[in-house]
């Protein structure tokens, strides 16, 4: 025990680099509860452990530090909590068909490239104000073209909606979950034509941002057509809806799709070059470069320029994230601090989490402070390193090249783990585009807003289309290379933990001991190599299943449920069209019934009213699955439409020779987002706090 506290007394100084880690482990525990914790706890926890953060200064040292720990991860747990109830929002309850109403407050795409609308100020046929959705997704199909949509617009149409669907397997990734902490009540589409209720009115300041960034996007993309439009469109602004999908599978097959999400590389391009351009500008001023503290006006400026991008851009998490880790670097160059310490990533960390504590399992948030820490601790570690014997001309290269191997390194197995693919010459992509990104195209877009009011625009859209017309052929030639994209099977999520866990501690930790942390990393790549996949799938609608064969999983059906088919067989490692998949050897289909054995257990999933109705008991098998309403039968274990609806979506694994099945239930719980009875009872309570605080 001396030992250990030796260890730690002897981190003092660089104990703040494990306050988000801590944080995160409260807000991990949060979410990995299968039953809603009570609102009032969340609430008392959270007190306790910003009590115990505020009272460490009056702590003896042998118990401080231990104290601030456990402060951490309550407030973690407590903050996680509070902000799944103040988010909350109606979820529709039931699969709704008629007439729909609703202000455009965003537009894009959707997967199948259909323009979908984001409303708020919902009106549903025969439902209550309370009950309706504050906010729901259509996506437009059909014969369309009436009207243009445009932000503000009250728009009516004839549509169906639904809940947010959970997960398509036990331990998939829940957007049922993410929807909750949108404010998102219902997703749909429509094949009628939609149309205008009302003109867009000048509304919420949030609007007025919106209509500008559309304005801005169709302005770029009119006077730059084709692809490299699209491209500047979506850096400029985040409009990714006009990229084609050969260029986003390219982006994403090179491992460049970084570049056209607003992300940190982005912001920190963008507030270096108007930090430069402010500094070394008032410093070709003697009067101001002798009498003016240039090097904070030049920060303050940069800070501006940055916050205009994120309004801009939309304010998504991942911009908002990328804000807030530049911004609190500026802030230390206001306070004569160094800007790239991890305590900054640390704050920046903190400050995200507090807002936001669901963004600790995005993708967005893993990778970026993956790469930044991994980053700042290497090119920390290389500081005053002799490099003399580098070339002058070669030292630049060797900076992209280093940062460029770094980040590609730290952020591989978030990538591999969320995506299930890993590019293989994603580092001579980076190498060829990157560099061209910071020197040309992102100081071609800060000229191009500057001299836009001039009507001179062209200049910096011209320079920007020469650099984005580079990275899209890049893109493209490494995408077409042999074994440019390997596919890996999705882990458990334990996986995941050990290789950050084990990341974290070599990084921030001091001392030899560090080297520790890469028994945990070792762990999980181990335990990556040896993941297993369920051998039966089965979908929440009941009428797609898919059976693990020598060949690859089997899946029911060639066409319909393609997202759910999708995912499974890219979650496999293997992704392949549906088609294919549904032609393999594995599943017998007889009519509408289609059998499959796994286990010793036999399983039937019979679709629809017609195959049920001929189908006699249980036909001989072990598992009876269906998307029609069944009686459950003695002599075989039945999942109707009923059950699965509470069951969610099930995978079956093999254990010592049985098949035994594991529910979307299972491992979720009963939350708030997908629980209609805890949603009353947290509802009833946070009502209730809030009168009792207007009485006060």
């Amino acid at each position: 025990m001396q030992g250990l506290w030796a260890q730690v007394t002897a981190q003092r100084g660089h104990l703040f680099g494990w306050a988000p880690v801590l944080l995160a482990v409260g807000i991990s525990i949060y979410f990995a509860l299968d039953q809603e914790p009570n609102l009032d706890l969340c609430a008392v926890l959270l007190c306790v452990g910003l009590l115990g953060i505020g009272a460490q200064r009056w702590l003896p040292d042998v118990i401080r530090i231990w104290i601030v720990a456990i402060s951490l991860v309550l407030v973690g747990f407590g903050l996680a909590g509070v902000r799944a109830n103040m988010v909350a929002e109606p979820v529709l309850g039931f699969r709704y068909y008629g007439p729909i109403e609703g202000r455009i407050i965003e537009i894009d795409r959707s997967q199948s490239d259909a323009v979908r609308l984001t409303l708020d100020r919902v009106v549903l046929a025969r439902m209550e104000g309370q009950r309706t959705p504050a906010t729901v997704r259509v996506s437009l199909h059909g014969d369309q073209g009436y009207i243009t949509p445009e932000p503000g617009q009250v728009v009516l149409m004839t549509g169906h909606l639904s809940p947010p669907s959970g997960p398509v397997e036990p331990g998939g990734f829940d957007f049922q979950r993410m929807a909750w902490f949108e404010g998102l009540g219902a997703v749909g589409y429509t094949r009628n034509p939609v149309v205008l209720g009302a003109v867009a009115a000048d509304g919420a300041a949030g609007l007025w941002v919106y209509r500008q960034r559309v304005a801005i996007s169709s302005g770029v993309q009119s006077r730059l057509p084709g692809e490299s439009g699209a491209f500047a469109a979506a850096i400029m602004t985040g409009d990714r809806s006009a990229m084609g999908r050969d260029s986003l599978d390219a982006l994403r097959a090179s491992n460049l799709a970084h570049l056209l999400a607003i992300s940190g590389m982005h912001m920190g391009i963008l507030a270096a070059f108007v930090f430069a351009a402010f500094r070394y500008g008032l410093a070709l001023w003697p009067y101001a470069a002798l009498r003016w503290p240039v090097k904070k006006i030049a920060a303050i400026g940069a800070l501006c320029v940055a916050a205009g991008y994120l309004a801009l851009s939309g304010g998504s998490i991942s911009t908002e994230r990328a804000f807030v880790m530049v911004a609190v670097m500026l802030v230390a160059v206001l306070f004569d601090r160094r800007a790239l310490t991890l305590r900054a990533v640390a704050i920046a960390a903190l400050i995200v989490l507090t807002l936001r504590p669901e963004a600790l399992f995005g993708p967005g948030f893993q990778m970026s402070f993956a790469a930044t820490t991994a980053l700042v601790a290497v090119f920390g570690a290389m500081r005053g390193a002799d490099v003399a014997w580098v070339p002058r001309w070669l030292r630049p290269v060797g900076a992209v090249f280093m940062s460029s191997l770094v980040a590609g390194l730290a952020t591989a197995p978030f990538a591999a783990f969320h995506f299930n693919q890993v590019s293989q010459f994603g580092l001579i992509a980076n190498l060829l585009s990157v560099p061209l990104m910071g020197t040309l195209v992102m100081p071609a877009a800060v000229l191009a807003a500057v001299l836009a009011p001039l009507g001179a625009q062209m200049l910096g859209l011209w320079a920007m289309d020469l650099g984005l017309r580079w990275i899209l052929a890049v893109a493209h030639f490494v995408a077409d290379m042999d074994g440019a994209l390997r596919h890996v099977v999705t882990p458990g999520p334990e996986v995941l933990g050990l290789i950050a866990l084990g990341g974290v501690f070599a990084v921030v930790w001091r001392g030899g001991v560090r080297w520790v942390g890469l028994v945990p990393l070792i762990a999980g790549f181990a335990l990556w190599q040896v993941a297993d996949r369920p051998a039966v799938l089965v979908a929440d609608s009941g009428s797609l299943i898919g059976l693990l064969t020598e060949t690859g999983r089997d899946v029911s059906k060639e066409r319909g449920e393609s997202f759910a088919a999708g995912t499974w067989l890219e979650n496999d490692g293997a992704p392949v069209p549906q088609d294919v998949a549904y032609h393999r050897a594995g599943l017998v289909e007889n009519g509408r019934v289609v059998w499959a054995e796994a286990g010793g257990a036999v399983i039937a999933n019979v679709r629809g009213a017609t195959a049920l109705a001929g189908f006699a008991g249980c036909g001989g098998a072990d598992i009876v699955i269906t998307n029609q309403e069944m009686r459950a039968l003695s002599g075989c274990d039945v999942y109707d439409i009923n059950r699965l609806r509470t069951t969610g979506a099930l995978a079956g694994r093999i254990e010592d020779g049985t098949l035994i099945f594991e529910s979307v239930r299972d491992r979720t719980g009963d939350r708030l987002w997908n629980t209609e009875a805890v949603r009353r009872r947290e509802g009833a309570f946070a009502t209730l706090i809030a009168n009792a605080t207007t009485i006060q």
